[in-house]
């Protein structure tokens, strides 16, 4: 919730109270928090979809595009062992991304089934 409550603070006018600010601030936070909270009581399996969003997107940007990228940027420099590791990498990412994303549409669909 960090960058999206400092991209909201950065659309406030400049002050230079910094009491206001702050209060200003923290309205914003705990706006969000509550809005988050509202979100979580109201929207069924809300867990499980965000083990779903979880599963696929952390391990999308944090294994297989930085190896990904780095194959790109290096190029035909990249030695023999950087490439089998790349991909040694890219391919255990692919298969916990498929592995959680599984579990968790699957978690979803047998709730579903059951509410």
């Amino acid at each position: 919730m960090t960058p999206v409550a400092l991209c909201l603070e950065e659309l406030l006018p400049y002050n230079k109270d910094s009491r206001r600010t702050r209060t200003y601030s923290m309205i914003i936070r705990t706006g969000l928090v509550l809005s988050t909270v509202a979100v979580a009581l109201l929207v069924p399996f809300f867990g499980l979809v965000m083990a779903f969003i979880g599963a696929f997107l952390s391990m999308t940007v944090s294994l297989i595009l930085p190896c990904l990228c780095y194959l790109s940027i290096i190029g035909d420099k990249a030695t023999i062992s950087q490439r089998i590791l790349c991909g040694f990498i890219i391919m255990v990412g692919i298969l916990c991304a498929i592995g959680g994303t599984y579990s968790s549409v699957a978690g979803i669909i047998r709730n579903y089934i059951n509410f």
